[in-house]
């Protein structure tokens, strides 16, 4: 045995079991036309096949190059085979490519090289190719091809997290499908994607606060019916990182890019923002604020109304009145928000703990901060959600009294209104549930979390393809989304019967959110729908693992509103070996 560094392609079919359910002998039919294709290109390519067992496909190249190029080459060449097959008959496969440290023993390698690119490949989405970050590094400037980062991805059975970036674009005039430039569709309105500002504070303790400017700014745009905004997760994804507005532009599929900096200093704040045109990197608009602390507020409106007056975007009476409306006057309950805001997003019980504790403080200070109010509900709603039996009915009360209060000092907040329908769904009332969450979508039309929310709640009420296009529409406006979203869109997809498609989704969160009690139910669910008993079984296993106390009566307590599917879900997690009650 002897080692040595290679470049690993890995490919398997996306909904495999499902076609064979639906239709054995063809299935096997296109799955050896398509294996015949894929091999002819890996030595077109200069690799050669390492194994092939089931779907799967693994192969080494000498050259990344030749890896990467080869399998965009093979995305094109099936796709226009599955141009002549029915929709629901297309045999798509997602393929993964590595750079890595592999082990050879006559022709089989082994090793985390191959492994990784295999984990790569379950992230990409079916006819897409994902690369790591070894295999990008290489590949850059050396093919025309655009990638988008995916940020880091912690895979199954891989200590540390993998950098990822995915082909994202199809090809344009001038190029065959196999090496044209790629690029997204550029909406028919004025879209923007704000990049986070960059600290310049010389104190890395204050990155919250530039990030916090940057995400307020995302928000108030949002809210403008006439802008295409792109959303947070998305944006953040270059952070930190040195990218050329026209690649920024040409991946996130948007006109204009908003970069800026701030400096914070005691009690003064220096802001400098430019507003530039993605397709020429001209700009459009500079500017710079040195300003008290105090007057942190006021920048932003400025920065926010030169927005929508350089991209002439004409606001309605009902947008201005939101656009201006200041949450609080309080430099200081603001500023503890953006801290409790940045421990509530991290995965971890003590930063729910410390996310909450900084919100009641936040909330303390200016008891009419109503999106304070919001954020401390989201973190009852989790121990309503997720708590143990006794706390969690105790959180609900905490989250609706916080709604509530929210709600009648600023019934505009779109998150205001999600977080209700979510509260309206663990009471059961299901249509008002549904009500709600489709006022928050209409209050933010280019907010993507607030579609996501209200994707959750309308599966949840058993409106699964509004919750599925809801889905499409925010992966659009996050186009580097964050992996709860796989996990809704799996519930949405459940909900429609399309369960290979389903476990793909909630696999894919999973992949990077192990401990997701929803999600995990949810996959357990699923498997168990498609008759994979011992797949449900382990993955309860896993549920249990992440809380011992997790139980059927604990799930059922935010379960589906109709009562004939919850009694249904509720037994296949029982028959799984999911305990009726902690």
């Amino acid at each position: 045995m002897q080692r040595r560094l290679a470049a690993l392609l890995s490919a398997d079919v996306h909904g495999y079991s499902r076609l064979m359910q639906q239709d054995e002998e063809d299935t096997v039919r296109t799955l050896t036309i398509s294996r015949k294709t894929i091999t002819t290109m890996i030595r077109d390519h200069r690799g050669r096949v390492v194994d092939s067992p089931g779907d799967n496909v693994l192969a080494e190249f000498p050259s990344v190059v030749d890896a990467v190029r080869c399998a965009v080459a093979i995305q094109a060449e099936l796709e226009a085979t599955n141009a002549q097959r029915t929709e629901n008959r297309r045999m798509r496969f997602r393929i993964g490519v590595n750079v890595g440290d592999v082990i050879a023993d006559g022709e089989r390698i082994y090793g985390d090289g191959v492994n990784i690119a295999a984990r790569i490949e379950g992230l990409a989405t079916p006819g897409g190719v994902c690369v790591s970050a070894s295999a990008h590094d290489q590949v850059k400037g050396k093919l025309p091809i655009a990638f988008e980062s995916m940020g880091e991805q912690s895979v199954k059975n891989i200590a540390e997290p993998i950098h990822v970036y995915r082909v994202v674009a199809p090809a344009v005039s001038g190029g065959s499908p196999a090496t044209a430039p790629l690029s997204r569709v550029l909406p028919a309105k004025p879209s923007i994607v704000v990049l986070p500002f960059t600290n310049m504070s010389g104190d890395p303790e204050q990155q919250y606060f530039a990030d916090g400017i940057t995400e307020d700014l995302i928000t108030a745009l949002a809210n403008v019916y006439g802008l295409f905004v792109i959303a947070r997760h998305s944006a953040f994804s270059y952070k930190g990182r040195a990218v050329p507005v026209q690649q920024v532009g040409r991946e996130q599929g948007v006109h204009y890019v908003l970069m800026g900096s701030v400096r914070r200093a005691v009690d003064r704040v220096r802001i400098t923002v430019q507003l530039v045109d993605a397709s020429t990197s001209g700009h459009l608009w500079a500017e710079r604020y040195d300003r008290e602390l105090r007057d942190i507020f006021g920048v932003q409106d400025d920065i926010t109304r030169r927005i929508v007056t350089e991209l002439d975007v004409t606001l309605s009476g009902g947008e201005q009145a939101r656009l201006w409306r200041r949450s609080t006057e309080s430099i200081e309950a603001y500023d503890v928000m953006l801290r409790g805001r940045e421990h509530l997003r991290a995965d971890a019980a003590e930063d729910a703990i410390l996310s909450r504790d900084s919100l009641r403080r936040a909330v303390t200070l200016d008891p009419s901060f109503a999106y304070a109010w919001v954020l401390m509900g989201w973190t009852h709603w989790l121990g309503a959600r997720f708590g143990k039996r006794g706390a969690a009915e105790t959180s609900l009360v905490e989250a609706a009294q916080c709604v509530a209060t929210a709600l009648r000092l600023d019934d505009s907040l779109a998150d205001a209104h999600v977080l209700n329908a979510n509260l309206l769904v663990l009471a059961g009332e299901g249509a008002r549930a549904v009500a709600e969450a489709k006022q928050a979508v209409a209050m933010s039309p280019s907010g993507a979390e607030a579609m996501a929310g209200a994707a959750l709640v309308l599966s949840s009420c058993g409106h699964g393809a509004e919750a599925l296009g809801l889905m499409d529409r925010a992966m659009r406006l996050c186009p580097v989304p964050p992996p709860y979203y796989y996990g809704i869109r799996g519930q949405a997809l459940r909900v429609l019967g399309r369960f290979e498609e389903s476990l793909d989704e909630y696999r894919r969160a999973l992949d990077q959110l192990p401990r997701a009690l929803g999600f995990v139910t949810g996959a357990a669910i699923t498997a168990g729908k498609l008759g994979r008993v011992e797949e449900a079984q382990t993955i309860v296993r896993t549920a249990l693992r992440a809380d011992p106390e997790w139980s059927v009566a604990r799930w059922v307590a935010g379960a589906p509103t109709d009562p004939e599917r919850r009694a249904g879900d509720a037994e296949i997690l029982r028959r799984a070996g999911l305990p009726h009650d902690s």
